[in-house]
């Protein structure tokens, strides 16, 4: 039985000829995250975080580099080998000592809901019958996992009123957003299409102690296969040929495609430092009671839940933007 069918059978709200609604249990609400989340090719490498509060704190640790120093023999010297002194706030004589560094990023999370009805006739007259039900509940789960990964990463409070897709957009920031606004930006204006330049002047946007393997290239499926063209249209005008790695991995980082990434810009960052919060506070009802239900003939769904996506460390996201 998948995942999915599961959380249907065991949540009283979505059981086939259920009455009334449900609250999905702790477990329940992580395993439906998560299967909201697995239903995109990014949401099974981003962080997750599942809290109780809708607004917080999310605790952060840090220790700086180049923190070692010499020993001097006999002594708790400090950071320059000197003999410690009283300290006045301790009233203790101590010598250097490596600190980690404590910090939080706020979240805030914003309330969604994705509301369905069907009509007990359509139950009744489709050739799956009452397992029609679960099978719109599937389609509506994988469809709130792409809806959540695309405002996750492209949602943006501040869109026009006249944008088609307003309602959807406006309703959180997403990472996009926030990169462009607090991350390292490599305008790609002045190049003509895709080249391998535009590669290594983003990875050089981005300090070297955040290149250490963990990063990857976010990009939309077209603008892979136009990096794909690009090389084959190199090889064939100069006779070359290149390395499957360099088309898989530009500038020696792997690529994973996101649909739902425009193809002008391309997110370079480790997948571990996007982070998506949601509460616990996971609501999945159903009702086939009510005057409407009853002279309408329908059953009616609505899935509620919050979220809020941040950024651990924005110093280690860099955007290309404006490709042609």
């Amino acid at each position: 039985m998948n995942i999915n069918k599961a959380i249907v059978n065991k949540a009283a709200a979505l059981t086939t000829g259920g009455v009334g609604s449900g609250l999905l249990n702790d477990e329940q609400s992580r395993t439906f995250l998560k299967q909201v989340f697995d239903a995109t090719a990014l949401g099974g490498l981003i962080r997750r975080e599942v809290r109780r509060a809708k607004t917080g704190v999310i605790d952060k640790i840090g220790i700086a580099s180049r923190i070692l120093r010499k020993k001097v023999e006999n002594i708790d010297a400090t950071s320059n080998g000197g003999v410690p002194v009283l300290d006045p706030l301790t009233g203790q004589i101590t010598g250097y000592r490596a600190k980690p560094a404590f910090s939080h990023i706020n979240y805030a999370t914003t309330a969604v809901r994705l509301p369905w009805e069907i009509t007990e006739e359509t139950l009744r007259e489709n050739i799956e019958g009452q397992g029609l039900e679960a099978t719109v509940t599937n389609l509506m789960t994988t469809q709130l996992g792409l809806d959540l990964e695309d405002l996750n990463l492209n949602g943006d409070t501040g869109v026009i009123t006249t944008d088609p897709d307003h309602d959807f957009l406006y309703i959180n920031d997403g990472w996009v957003k926030q990169i462009a606004n607090g991350g390292h930006i490599y305008d790609a204006v002045s190049h003509t299409g895709m080249n391998l330049d535009m590669f290594y002047n983003g990875v050089g946007a981005i300090p070297n102690k955040y290149n250490n393997g963990n990063l990857r290239w976010l990009m939309s499926p077209r603008r892979a296969q136009e990096w794909e063209l690009y090389l084959l249209k190199q090889g064939l005008e100069k006779g070359g040929s290149f390395p499957d790695s360099l088309n898989k991995s530009p500038a020696s980082i792997p690529v994973i495609t996101v649909p739902s990434l425009t193809d002008d810009k391309i997110i370079l960052t480790d997948p571990k430092n996007l982070i998506c919060v949601a509460t616990y506070g996971i609501i999945i009802r159903k009702t086939v009671e009510g005057k409407e239900a009853i002279m309408n003939d329908k059953r009616f769904y609505v899935v509620h839940l919050d979220f809020d996506p941040i950024i651990e460390e924005l110093d280690a996201t860099a955007i290309i933007k404006n490709i042609k």
